[in-house]
């Protein structure tokens, strides 16, 4: 009897192209204050219902002057008003200085600001102005950040701090973004062990502590997700079964950790088919082969590998992406950066393998001693991850595709 050929390894762009198309952006959305709007994903664009600046204002602290009046360094002028931020000025007259602050309303007339280090006060009221100015040096026109009726946060747009405080600069004080995916997280396997129930001197032989599920309950609350912890469920069909029919009402995705190969305790694929759809994936990459995606209802599932450095490498590769194509997100590629190796990688792989490094003194990046799978060291230790392509070895001072841990835990 011949055993059944084994399905080849799908390729990680094949497999990410696969999943986005399945992720449909969520129904519904959500008003919410700007102030508490940091990292969730606009639903609706932000249309400017002003210009900003609103007007023509002072870049710098000095005087605001007429450049015609100033023929040369040198020329004393009365200072005919004093003008802060939040004051409107009379105009200006001709032969006169106005005394002006940062960010104060440039009075009609004036065509000019002279940064204070270029002046002297004078006794009297007067100023010399100890520098030709240009034409509208120093001066911030209206409307140059922001015209009015212009879309400056489009929908799908993940919110930073500084795109909160862009928000905020047009008056918009509640944004309409996206709602957050509920996401059903829990780990499969009776070696597990919660933090806290066990001291290490009475683990029984083959326990380890869990921690995958730490690690994917903090990712998913920094994609903006509502996480519900299902906690730990034992190697048993019925337990499993019982867990997902219960994590797929209300949940838009269960994620689950372990328990996605095809070994006898293994028990995610049989439970997931029974209640609905499931495909067992083989990724080319390396960490992180085994790969699950399915279907329970209109509750998406995808199970990741046990070991903790693979499931944090594809669940950063395919989950992230998905949930934030979920939020309305188009561009959910991580951003590349060339970077010089400071290692050699002589032994190349069949597979896309994403080795952890950090950046070294000089700039290069090093190369951590255990590239294991269950290192989970590596992952601390390390800044980001090469991506480097199948069948590609590495040698000092080559250009590689580097991936900072910034761009795939945020």
């Amino acid at each position: 009897m011949t055993s059944k050929a084994r399905a080849p390894l799908k390729p990680l762009d094949d497999a990410l192209a696969e999943l986005l198309a399945q992720a449909a952006p969520l129904a519904g959305s959500d008003r919410v204050s700007t102030f508490d709007a940091d990292g969730r994903v606009l639903a609706q664009a932000a249309v400017s219902p002003l210009q900003v600046p609103p007007q023509d204002n002072s870049a710098m602290d000095g005087y605001a002057v007429r450049s015609a009046d100033i023929t040369a360094a040198g020329v004393e002028l009365p200072v005919s008003q004093r003008i802060a931020a939040g004051q409107a000025g009379a105009p200006l007259a001709t032969g006169t200085a106005a005394r002006i602050f940062t960010g104060a309303p440039v009075p009609a007339g004036a065509d000019a600001i002279v940064m204070q280090e270029d002046c002297e006060t004078l006794d009297e009221g007067r100023v010399r102005i100890n520098a030709v100015p240009a034409d509208g040096q120093w001066i911030r026109r209206a409307g140059e950040d922001i015209t009015l009726g212009a879309q400056v946060l489009a929908a799908g747009t993940r919110l930073t701090p500084a795109a909160l405080g862009l928000a905020a600069s047009m008056g918009l004080a509640e944004l309409q973004v996206a709602r957050r995916p509920r996401v059903a997280l829990f780990s499969t396997g009776d070696e597990l062990v919660m933090p806290g129930e066990l001291p290490p001197e009475r683990m029984p032989p083959g326990a380890i502590y869990n921690s995958n599920r730490f690690v994917l309950r903090a990712l998913l609350l920094r994609l903006g997700c509502e996480v519900t912890d299902l906690g730990i469920v034992p190697d048993q069909r019925e337990a499993t079964v019982a867990a997902l029919r219960q994590a797929s009402a209300g949940h838009d995705l269960i994620l689950t950790s372990g328990g996605v190969s095809v070994g006898e305790e293994d028990h995610i694929k049989p439970a997931v088919q029974s209640l609905g759809s499931l495909d067992l994936w083989q990724i080319a990459i390396k960490p992180g082969k085994p790969f699950a995606y399915g279907r329970i209802g209109g509750t998406h599932f995808m199970g990741l590998p046990g070991n903790p450095v693979s499931s944090l490498i594809t669940f950063c590769l395919l989950v992230r992406p998905f949930l934030l194509r979920l939020q309305g997100v188009q561009d959910v590629a991580p951003k590349a950066i060339a970077a010089s190796a400071g290692f050699d990688w002589p032994r190349a792989d069949k597979r896309r393998e994403f080795l952890r490094v950090r950046h070294a003194a000089d700039g290069s990046l090093e190369l951590f001693s255990n590239q294991s799978s269950g290192v989970l060291t590596s992952a601390v230790w390390g800044d980001g991850v090469v991506d480097n392509p199948a069948g590609q070895t590495i040698a000092r001072g080559d250009r590689v595709r580097f991936l900072p841990f910034t761009e795939l835990l945020s």
